[in-house]
């Protein structure tokens, strides 16, 4: 497996076909300098050992594995949850903001810059900003900024500036676009820590490294915890950090299932969905070839999902050739499949879980009731403190939760 790991992507960031750098020759210069550095410091004991440090004693990891008994009594199936929504700051996403905030730090970087869909990485990295104490600057489309107010706060409490994108539909594809053109003015002394495994070579491949102690934590819990691999492994798919984590340490486990949600949001019909990989095709966007939502000309289409994170119309380099190979599956669940997951988990185990997030833990309720004999291990992104607000105003009344 660790050959994988070390062809995968090759020495220009594809994937197979996917990946690579399609960006102008002068940010092309800083990404060699962040490229060599990451290769560089990977391999430095100095460095995985400062990150395994802030792992354990400031993220507190290892998050645990959960099963979920009342649910899977209910359902058939057994699901259990690795719990990255017990990660700090409240999911997956400092596994990656931590590694690139330390990578800045090397490279003498003084400025963080993102982009954030649901505010989780926003957070995450505004965390990070903090602990180095670097400055932040994080891009968020103004409809996400309404949605996701708590997670906004938190980003200027930690030190973070805010900047507002008004442009096009106001959500994560325009947050990017808004948080590229800023890094431009500035490569030298800022970094831009992209939130997921998107974008040019070499973020996909540094993200997913980063977080690959989701998996290979999660493999060794789940064996500790039944004596045998899970059945399926389960994980949302918008750009597919949280997924690549998980799915990483199962690649080489032919009996276990992979799979990928992505959003089929309110239709099918286009600009009502984020369902990249299921209906798109390969394409440019962001300066990385992958599947990609598009129109007869190649430029993004518009996309939605009631979860913030996951509305991006492209998606990893990664999972477009795990697609091609066959070896993760990519399906989808819908808004209201989504939304009953969130109250159902709530409700029957305690745990309140990311929109992201319920889009997973709705497919893997299906699998649950269609196979009584299998296990399900979902990786629940994040928590949903984010979505609550949003949630209860606009949908509380049908599930019975009235302010």
């Amino acid at each position: 497996m660790n050959n994988y790991f070390k062809s995968m992507p090759d020495q220009k960031g594809f994937f197979k076909e996917y990946g690579g750098s399609f960006i102008p020759p002068d940010l092309q210069t800083e990404m060699d300098k962040i490229t060599d550095a990451y290769y560089k410091i990977s391999k430095s004991h100095e460095f995985i050992a400062e990150l395994r440090d802030i792992r354990k004693h400031f993220q507190g990891r290892p998050t645990p594995v959960y099963y979920c008994r009342r649910l899977s009594n209910e359902l058939g199936g057994r699901i259990y949850l690795k719990r990255e929504d017990l990660n700090h700051s409240g999911a997956h996403k400092l596994n990656h903001c931590m590694g690139e905030a330390l990578l800045a730090k090397y490279l003498g970087k003084k400025r963080l810059i993102a982009e954030t869909g649901a505010g989780q990485h926003g957070v995450a990295l505004a965390t990070a900003a903090a602990y180095f104490g670097l400055e932040c600057e994080i891009h968020m489309g103004e409809v996400d900024i309404v949605k996701e107010h708590p997670n906004v706060v938190r980003m200027k409490i930690l030190g973070a500036e805010i900047v507002p994108v008004s442009a096009g539909l106001k959500t994560l594809k325009e947050a990017v676009d808004s948080a590229f053109m800023s890094y431009l003015k500035d490569p030298v002394n800022t970094i831009y820590c992209i939130g997921s495994v998107v974008g040019p070579h070499p973020f996909p491949m540094m993200v997913r490294d980063f977080q690959r102690c989701v998996g290979i934590e999660a493999k060794e819990q789940f064996f500790e915890m039944t004596g045998e691999m899970p059945d399926n492994v389960v994980a949302c798919v918008g750009g597919g950090s949280n997924a690549m984590g998980i799915f990483s340490a199962f690649l080489d486990e032919e009996d276990t299932h992979l799979i990928g949600v992505e959003p089929a949001g309110r239709s099918l019909k286009k600009g009502d969905h984020a369902a990249t990989i299921t209906y798109g095709k390969p394409g440019l966007i962001h300066g990385f070839k992958c599947y990609l939502l598009q129109d007869d000309k190649g430029e993004p289409d518009p996309v939605y999902s009631i979860a913030s994170g996951l509305d991006y119309p492209g998606v990893g380099p990664e999972h477009s050739m795990l697609k091609d190979k066959g070896r993760v599956e990519y399906t989808s669940a819908n808004d209201k499949e989504a939304l009953d997951a969130f109250f159902e988990l709530s409700k029957k185990e305690g745990i309140i879980p990311a929109l992201e997030s319920a889009h997973a833990v709705a497919h893997a309720m299906k699998i649950a009731r269609d196979n009584p004999r299998q296990s399900i291990l979902v990786n629940l992104s994040g928590r949903g403190d984010k979505d609550i607000d949003f949630v209860v105003e606009n949908y509380g009344k049908d599930y019975g939760v009235v302010l």
